[in-house]
């Protein structure tokens, strides 16, 4: 099989990842509950966790490195922290589900969409300006679309929340261990990120980086203040309430470590060569339309439409030839709605570290193939 749905999930990963989840099973306990071996080298390892993750993102102090489910969780953490009943936030065209549910569930709020053209950070940073008003609460933008690989302009409109007094979220799904992601450098609210993408740690795990008071969204045991009903004002207990997620964690910490052994610049270059190969292959092919970027406003992720096959169905014929991708909406209405792809949604292949040219070659000819078979 040709794994080409990284942006859900990289299936491929390091060794070293899942040998240390399943050392971490067998031989630690849970952080902050005992002071035996097992427990403080869960902590110990905990804290490793969180200081790698400080250095990859700029972090400056280690415990505001929280350890969550996944982005949508630190997603809900941080939407709920900033946004009450009544609200307003402002989000990009190209926002996921993890973000507009959320937000929508919260009573009488308002969101406004800051939407731009399709690989146009230009235009996605001046609706920004539009829309950064006196009475926002929060902004919220993705850095990488899920569903087109459009790089949003987030540096540019995380300076203009700064001069504003906004606080921004940041939802870095699809650039963490692929694109520099600067928390100290940004002045985010909030960063939230997955750590089974693009930091090849195993499912279940996410980080959420804190640079504002954050409210609890789970309550419960922390190992500390475990006299008092009240959760602890400090961080990272304040959002880790219950037993952590320590076998995800020694894995997510080796899939940082391979990240930054390889450097963040590398991974991206060889997967936007990867998919500007497949993009070469099939642009100005009878039949296919290739969503591509220009000037170095997209990653490495091809999205495209076979005209006359349904989507979903040609995502079933790729995996029946051993391709597997992503096809339909990919959880994220709004962008295609900004695009205008909401119709057809689109067919997504992903690349990932461990991905070869030879197999995004093999990906290329058989969406042609596709692509003539449907116009039969």
């Amino acid at each position: 099989m040709i794994y080409l749905d990284s942006a859900a999930t990289t299936m491929e990963k390091p060794g070293a990842v899942p040998r240390a989840s399943a050392w971490a099973m067998t031989h630690l306990a849970s952080p902050g509950r005992g002071g035996h071996a097992p427990g403080m080298g869960a902590a110990e390892l905990m804290y490793r966790m969180r200081e790698q993750a400080g250095r990859l993102f700029h972090v400056d102090d280690p415990e505001r490195v929280v350890l969550t489910s996944n982005a949508t969780h630190g997603l809900n953490i941080a939407i709920r922290s900033l946004v009450g009943p009544g609200g307003t936030a402002v989000i990009s065209g190209y926002e996921h589900n993890a973000v507009t549910r959320p937000l929508y569930a919260i009573p009488e709020v308002n969101v406004k969409v800051a939407a731009g053209p399709l690989f146009d950070p230009d235009g996605v940073y001046a609706a920004f300006e539009r829309e950064i008003t006196p009475d926002v609460d929060a902004v919220v933008c993705n850095h990488v679309s899920n569903v087109f690989g459009f790089i949003q302009p987030v540096e540019r409109i995380a300076a203009l929340c700064r001069e504003r007094g906004v606080p921004l979220i940041v939802d870095a799904s699809q650039s963490a261990g692929v694109l520099s992601v600067d928390m100290e450098g940004w002045g985010a609210a909030f960063i939230a990120m997955p750590g089974h993408k693009g930091l090849y740690g195993p499912q279940g795990t996410g980080l959420l980086l804190c640079g504002a008071q954050a409210r609890s969204l789970l309550y419960g045991g922390t190992g500390s203040l475990s006299a008092k009903q009240e959760m602890p004002d400090f961080l990272p207990d304040r959002l880790e309430a219950g037993t952590h997620n320590v076998c995800g964690a020694a894995g997510l910490l080796e899939g940082m470590k391979f990240v930054a052994r390889t450097g963040i610049d590398k991974i991206h270059r060889h997967e936007r060569a990867l998919a500007g190969r497949m993009m070469d292959a099939l642009e100005r092919r009878p039949g296919v339309t290739v969503f591509r970027g220009h000037g170095g406003s997209q990653s490495g992720l091809c999205s495209v439409i076979l005209d006359g096959l349904d989507c979903e169905e040609a995502g079933e014929a790729l995996a029946k030839r051993g391709i597997a991708v992503r096809a339909g909406l990919h959880c994220a209405p709004l962008a295609h709605q900004t695009a205008g792809t909401m119709e057809t949604g689109t067919i997504r292949f992903s690349f990932s570290a461990f991905n070869r040219s030879d197999q995004a070659d093999r990906a290329a000819a058989v969406v042609r193939e596709l692509a003539r078979t449907a116009k039969k």
